[in-house]
């Protein structure tokens, strides 16, 4: 079963200094049947103008990954974290017993273009935890690059969930095959440019809902990078 969530079905949301794109429900967006897919709960597009962010604020029992596409991400929290988070790094903060932060885009003349996605960890109530690492851009060329994961890995920071969640980019003649695990949901997000998957054309905020596929066919891509979630069911 493959479902097409096209991007202008998404909510959306436009606060002057934030403009906000939903695949789920979220804030004053609401829609029943899109309240996640599997324990994948937000994936937020967000696009801050300089000089503005989200101040301190909190969080409990989740964990939270920051994906960025241009600019930059300013990320300060309660356990101490100072950090940047340019475009290709994947950061993850667990937020556990609760947690505090900010992010900003303190750039002057730049808007900060990020995804912000949400998954429902498998335990509750840790310490809090924050990771961030830098993805090369040739381990995710033509390639599904492994960026998250209950394990971690070279690029992957680790997270509380029983959830997995790889990036790549094709374009022109590149390719790639990629077999979903038994017994979960998958989702796919297109960040940028077109791509077919299974046939199904693609362009930039679209998504699939997958599940009991035993195959996923990318091809046909154009500039796209692409982010696949394996998902608990």
């Amino acid at each position: 079963m493959i479902r097409v969530r096209k991007s202008d079905a998404r909510g959306h949301a436009d606060h002057g200094w934030l403009v906000s794109k939903h695949s789920f429900s979220f804030a004053g967006y609401y829609d029943p049947e899109f309240m996640g897919w599997g324990n994948l709960r937000v994936i937020n597009e967000d696009k801050i103008l300089p000089g503005k962010g989200f101040g301190t604020h909190g969080h409990k029992d989740m964990e939270i990954i920051s994906y960025v596409m241009s600019g930059e991400l300013a990320h300060k929290d309660s356990m101490g974290n100072v950090k940047g988070i340019p475009p290709g790094d994947i950061q993850r903060m667990s937020a556990g017993s609760g947690v505090m932060h900010s992010e900003f885009n303190h750039a002057p003349n730049s808007t900060t273009h990020f995804f912000q996605i949400w998954i429902e960890p498998n335990v509750t109530g840790i310490e809090p935890s924050y990771e961030q690492k830098t993805v090369s851009a040739s381990a995710k060329k033509g390639n599904f690059e492994l960026i998250a994961s209950p394990v971690g890995g070279p690029n992957a920071v680790k997270i509380h969930a029983d959830a997995s969640l790889y990036v790549g980019e094709f374009t022109g003649d590149e390719s790639a095959k990629f077999t979903p695990a038994p017994n979960c949901k998958s989702y796919v997000h297109l960040i940028k440019g077109d791509l077919q998957i299974n046939g199904i054309d693609l362009h930039a905020g679209d998504a699939l809902l997958i599940e009991s596929e035993p195959e996923l066919i990318i091809s046909h891509g154009q500039n796209a990078e692409v982010l696949l979630f394996e998902l608990a069911a």
